[in-house]
Order: C-alpha cells, then sequence, then structure tokens
C-alpha cells in the first residue's frame, strides 16, 4: 500500500470513528429509564455572564437508580438551575430543598419508549450519513491521486479498503443502536 492510500484511509478512518463517537455522546443523553448524569449535559445556566453546563456549576450524582441529585457550589444558583433544567424540556420536574436539587425519573410509558428507539435510530441513521459521506470522499481522493499518477490497482485496492472500513464502523455503530434500544425497551 501507498504512502498516499495509507494517508487517505487514515483520514477516513478518523472522520469514521468521529461519526461513532457523536453516536455515542447523542445516545449517551437519552434518558432510558435510569438515572443518569448524563441527562443533564446538554443543559445551560448563566454564571457570572458566560454559559456553561450544570456539572460545571455543581456536583451532580445519582444516589439511586430514579433520581439525580444536583448540588450546586453556591446556593445563589439552585434557582438558576431550576430554571435552566424547567426550560431544557428533557422532561423532567426539579424539585429544591434549599441545599440541593433533586430530579427524579418517572418510569417510561410505553409510547414514550417507541418514541426514545425513533429518536435513537434517526441518530444512528445520521451517523450512517457521515460513514458514507467519508467513504465517498475517500472514493473521490483516490480517483483524483489516480488521475494524478497512482496506479489504477492501487486505487481500486484503496476503495476496497475504504468499504472493509466503512463495514467496520457500520458494525460498531449497529452494535450501539441495538444495545440502546435494548435498554430503552427494557422495562
Amino acid at each position: 500500500m501507498t504512502e498516499e492510500s495509507k494517508l487517505i484511509l487514515d483520514v477516513t478512518a478518523e472522520k469514521m470513528q468521529k461519526a461513532v463517537e457523536h453516536l455515542k455522546e447523542a445516545l449517551l443523553s437519552v434518558r432510558a429509564g435510569k438515572a443518569s448524569p448524563n441527562v443533564l449535559n446538554g443543559v445551560m445556566v448563566e454564571y457570572y455572564g458566560s454559559q456553561m453546563t450544570v456539572a460545571q456549576v455543581a456536583s451532580v450524582t445519582v444516589p439511586d437508580a430514579k433520581t439525580i441529585l444536583v448540588q450546586p457550589w453556591e446556593k445563589n444558583m439552585i434557582p438558576v438551575i431550576e430554571k435552566a433544567i424547567l426550560v431544557s424540556n428533557i422532561g423532567l420536574t426539579p424539585s429544591n430543598n434549599g441545599e440541593h436539587i433533586r430530579l427524579t425519573i418517572p418510569a417510561l410509558t410505553e409510547e414514550r419508549r417507541k418514541q426514545l428507539v425513533k429518536q435513537v435510530r434517526t441518530d444512528a441513521e445520521t451517523a450512517r450519513v457521515s460513514l458514507r459521506n467519508a467513504r465517498r470522499d475517500a472514493v473521490d481522493a483516490f480517483k483524483k491521486a489516480q488521475k494524478d499518477g497512482m496506479p489504477e490497482d492501487a486505487a481500486k485496492d484503496g476503495e476496497v479498503e475504504a468499504q472493509k472500513l466503512i463495514d467496520k464502523f457500520s458494525k460498531k455503530l449497529e452494535d450501539l443502536l441495538a444495545e440502546k434500544e435494548r435498554e430503552i425497551m427494557t422495562v
């Protein structure tokens, strides 16, 4: 394999890995009926003039399977965090006792589980599109390299390797999706 082929395939593998990592992150924030501090990843609060995540201004713990406990480092942040959670539309209602905020995770209904599975499948499809785009970019790069003097068989081998990469990363993606679907549908 030529140095140029290796470079093209390394860039492609990196793009595909990023797509899988992005899907992993997206799946972490999907609430599957169990408490997880990742649910608050997208919730931003105003803190001394800048936007920060809840985890940057408070301790977020999971004392049991149905509860998330948010303990702000400064008491004056309690109402700010509470409002941010309500506005964020994550489907949780905060309650505070002056010291910390408690989020109780409700049991998921069958309908809500099906909605979550649809959402997860949509996220996975977006990742699949990213994988296909990375493969297309690699194939285009090999065709361009062939025009610029790369031997035809080396370019064809590179395209075959790009296909092997997409197969490998698609398998990872499908495994992630199947695991998350199983987690969501488990009562």
